[in-house]
Protein backbone atom coordinates (compact mmCIF):
# COMPACT_ATOMS: atom_id res chain seq x y z
CA UNK A 1 0.00 0.00 0.00
CA UNK A 2 2.80 2.06 0.39
CA UNK A 3 3.87 2.65 -3.04
CA UNK A 4 0.19 3.38 -3.84
CA UNK A 5 0.37 6.21 -1.43
CA UNK A 6 3.66 7.49 -2.63
CA UNK A 7 2.25 7.65 -6.52
CA UNK A 8 -0.60 9.65 -4.95
CA UNK A 9 1.47 12.12 -3.14
CA UNK A 10 3.92 12.09 -6.15
CA UNK A 11 1.29 13.17 -8.75
CA UNK A 12 0.13 16.16 -6.45
CA UNK A 13 4.00 17.55 -6.13
CA UNK A 14 3.97 21.30 -7.63
CA UNK A 15 6.28 20.78 -11.29
CA UNK A 16 9.49 22.03 -9.91
CA UNK A 17 9.20 19.82 -6.83
CA UNK A 18 8.51 17.00 -9.31
CA UNK A 19 10.96 18.30 -11.40
CA UNK A 20 13.85 17.80 -8.99
CA UNK A 21 12.39 14.34 -7.61
CA UNK A 22 12.38 12.88 -11.17
CA UNK A 23 16.05 14.15 -11.49
CA UNK A 24 16.32 12.22 -8.01
CA UNK A 25 14.89 9.42 -8.65
CA UNK A 26 17.01 9.02 -12.22
CA UNK A 27 20.12 9.65 -10.31
CA UNK A 28 19.11 6.92 -7.56
CA UNK A 29 18.14 4.38 -10.08
CA UNK A 30 21.44 4.74 -12.13
CA UNK A 31 23.37 4.10 -8.64
CA UNK A 32 21.53 0.89 -8.15
CA UNK A 33 22.29 -0.42 -11.81
CA UNK A 34 25.30 0.33 -11.27
CA UNK A 35 25.81 -1.43 -8.04
CA UNK A 36 24.38 -4.31 -10.15
CA UNK A 37 26.55 -4.33 -12.95
CA UNK A 38 29.36 -4.24 -10.64
CA UNK A 39 28.28 -7.12 -8.71
CA UNK A 40 27.62 -8.94 -11.54
CA UNK A 41 31.34 -7.82 -13.13
CA UNK A 42 32.87 -9.75 -9.31
CA UNK A 43 30.60 -12.69 -10.03
CA UNK A 44 31.86 -13.15 -13.35
CA UNK A 45 28.67 -13.04 -15.13
CA UNK A 46 29.74 -11.00 -17.91
CA UNK A 47 32.98 -12.73 -18.91
CA UNK A 48 31.89 -15.24 -21.70
CA UNK A 49 30.31 -11.95 -23.49
CA UNK A 50 33.59 -10.16 -22.71
CA UNK A 51 35.56 -12.78 -24.38
CA UNK A 52 33.16 -13.07 -27.13
CA UNK A 53 33.94 -9.53 -27.93
CA UNK A 54 37.76 -9.93 -27.68
CA UNK A 55 37.28 -12.88 -30.27
CA UNK A 56 35.24 -10.51 -32.50
CA UNK A 57 37.69 -7.97 -32.06
CA UNK A 58 40.68 -10.31 -32.95
CA UNK A 59 38.91 -11.93 -35.73
CA UNK A 60 38.40 -8.83 -37.37
CA UNK A 61 34.30 -8.49 -37.00
CA UNK A 62 34.71 -5.32 -35.59
CA UNK A 63 34.10 -1.79 -37.12
CA UNK A 64 35.15 1.85 -35.93
CA UNK A 65 32.23 3.78 -35.49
Amino acid sequence: MLVYELIENIKKLPKNDLKIFLEWLENFEQELWDEEFEGDVKLGKLDKLAEQAIRDFRDGKCMKL
